[in-house]
């Protein structure tokens, strides 16, 4: 793959994917911007801004901050059990949507109208494999990424004639120190490396992909 010329834009960038998405892109070649709500983080793979995703005046003012770039991974997101459906209160709710889809919604709303006035770039959303389906004492976090899936394929619609491609990633479970701790039994050799995972959002990012529209990529490891 290569990304060399291009500049990424990647959301979560203080986490474990967001990393492992901003090292990969920059072997590719890729300029690295990173974008996280954590305060005063910084990294050698590129440019960081602390900003409150959930802001939409914040971001959009860190959009224009940034400038033009080519390539938007939205990593940025989160996960929680819950009780059962109706043991659910509104703030399992309100949390799941707010980190997994008003995030998305804030940086979409800057992101976009850059992309189609250069009428070319990629953007790579973050849905979930158990999404595809509801599952027991999960319903606020399906919910929340089903939504997201649905956005990818209704954006990739309304802007694949113009120049721009929107896909989505959908990784079962991501081995990261947090799943091994919640799961110390588990075989981890079977979950989704953050790197391979990231390989597959940089390959939707690179124009090797640029005939992709509106995919929701599984991405099962050995599960």
């Amino acid at each position: 793959m290569d990304l060399a010329g291009k500049k990424m834009v990647v959301t979560g960038g203080a986490g474990v994917l967001g990393a492992a998405v901003a090292q990969r892109a920059k072997q590719y070649g890729a300029e690295i911007v990173l974008l996280d709500v954590v305060r005063e983080f910084s990294s050698e793979l590129g440019a960081c801004h602390s900003v409150d995703l959930t802001d939409s005046v914040a971001v959009q003012a860190c959009f224009e901050h940034v400038g033009q770039f080519d390539c938007l991974a939205n990593i940025a997101g989160g996960f929680a059990m819950g009780p059962t459906v109706h043991e659910t209160d509104d703030s399992l709710w309100d949390a799941m949507f707010n980190i997994n889809v008003t995030t998305l919604r804030t940086v979409l709303r800057a992101a976009v109208p850059m992309l189609l006035a250069q009428s070319r770039g990629s953007i790579v959303n973050v849905g979930a494999l158990g999404a595809l389906q509801g599952a027991a004492n999960m319903a606020a976090y399906t919910a929340a990424k089903s939504t997201v899936m649905r956005i990818t394929e209704a954006l990739s619609e309304e802007v694949r004639g113009q120049g721009v491609n929107v896909n989505a990633v959908l990784p079962s479970l991501i081995d990261t120190p947090r799943n091994r701790a919640d799961m110390p039994d588990s075989d981890f050799g079977q979950w989704v490396s953050p790197c391979d995972l990231a390989n597959v959002v940089c390959f939707l990012a690179s124009d090797a992909a640029k005939a992709v529209h509106g995919v929701l990529l599984p991405v099962k490891g050995l599960m």
